[in-house]
C-alpha cells in the first residue's frame, strides 16, 4: 500500500556549471535529470550549483519548469567538493572567492523564489588556527544571511559530520550560531550526517521540524537509495507531521543501479512509508 506525501518531494541534481553531476545527484545534464525526475513523480529539484553568473536563474528556472518539475533549493557543495573553495580557508582570496561564489548562489536563489543551503562550504580548520577561522566563516555567513533574507529566499544551515565542515555538526550548534551572529536560518537536517555524528534523526526531527526546511534522506550507513520497508521512514513522517513541517524532502544518496533505478526506489521507498500517515 502506498499514499501520497504531504511534502514536495525534490532530488538532487546539478546545474550545468558544475564539473561533472555531484556523486550524489542524477548523474545527468540538468535539463535530462528533470526530465526523467519528472517522469518517475518527483515535484521538484534541489540544484547544486559551482559557479553561477548573471542570467542562470532564468535558465535553470525554465530549464526545471519545462518539465513541470520547481526548484525548490540552490545548493553549494560543487564550490567546496569541486572547486576546493570553502569560507575557511587560511588563504584570504580562496575566501573571497568563495564567498563571492556563495553570493552569486544566493542571487540566483532569490531569483528563483527559493532557499539556499550551506553545508560543506564552510570549510575545516587548520592546527591553531581555529579560532580565526570561526570569525571568518561567521562574518561571512552573516553577509550571506543578510542577503538571502533580502532577496526573500532566505538561509539554511545544514549541520554535517566533522568529516566534511569543522562548524556545525548538530542542529543545536547550528541554530545556536545563527543565534549569535543574529543571522536568520533554518536548517537542513540530513539523515546521513546525523547518523555519522550518532544522532538519532527521529530525534532531531523531533526537536526541530519546525526550524528545518529540508529533510535529506540516503539508506542507513551506505548513504544508498531509500529501500521500501526501510523501519525509520514511518516513524520519521510521523515526527514530521506532527511537529508542523512545511518543507520539502530531498533525496540524496549513491546512485546504485543507475540513478532512474535509485530515484524510483526511493520514491517507491518514501510512498510506502507515507501509508503509516493515513
Amino acid at each position: 500500500m502506498t499514499a501520497p506525501l504531504p511534502w514536495p518531494l525534490a532530488y538532487t541534481a546539478s546545474s550545468d556549471d558544475c564539473r561533472a553531476p555531484v556523486p550524489l545527484g542524477f548523474q545527468a545534464p540538468l535539463a535530462d535529470a528533470a526530465r526523467r525526475l519528472a517522469g518517475l513523480g518527483y515535484d521538484g529539484l534541489e540544484v547544486q550549483v559551482r559557479d553561477p553568473r548573471a542570467g542562470d536563474a532564468g535558465t535553470i528556472g525554465r530549464t526545471v519548469a519545462d518539465t513541470g518539475l520547481r526548484v525548490l533549493a540552490v545548493a553549494t557543495g560543487p564550490v567546496a567538493a569541486q572547486d576546493g573553495l570553502t569560507l575557511a580557508d587560511p588563504e584570504q582570496g580562496v575566501r573571497r572567492r568563495a564567498l563571492d561564489r556563495l553570493l552569486r548562489a544566493a542571487d540566483v536563489a532569490g531569483a528563483l523564489g527559493v532557499p539556499l543551503t550551506l553545508g560543506q562550504t564552510r570549510g575545516t580548520f587548520a592546527p591553531g588556527l581555529a579560532d580565526r577561522q570561526r570569525a571568518w566563516v561567521e562574518q561571512a555567513v552573516c553577509r550571506l544571511a543578510e542577503e538571502t533574507a533580502a532577496t526573500g529566499g532566505g538561509l539554511l544551515l545544514e549541520p554535517q559530520c566533522r568529516d566534511a565542515t569543522s562548524l556545525w555538526h548538530t542542529p543545536e550548534e547550528a541554530l545556536a550560531a545563527a543565534r549569535r551572529m543574529g543571522a536568520a536560518a533554518g536548517l537542513v537536517l540530513d539523515t546521513h550526517h546525523l547518523e555519522r555524528e550518532g544522532i538519532d534523526p527521529l530525534a532531531a526531527v523531533t526537536g526541530h521540524a519546525r526550524s528545518a526546511g529540508c529533510l535529506q534522506l540516503a539508506a542507513p550507513a551506505v548513504r544508498g537509495p531509500l529501500a521500501p520497508g526501510d523501519a525509520r521512514l514511518p516513524p520519521l513522517l510521523h515526527a514530521l507531521k506532527d511537529g508542523g513541517f512545511t518543507g520539502w524532502l530531498t533525496l540524496e544518496h549513491t546512485q546504485d543501479g543507475g540513478s532512474p533505478r535509485a530515484a524510483a526506489r526511493s520514491r517507491a521507498a518514501l510512498h510506502h512509508a507515507a501509508a503509516a500517515l493515513t
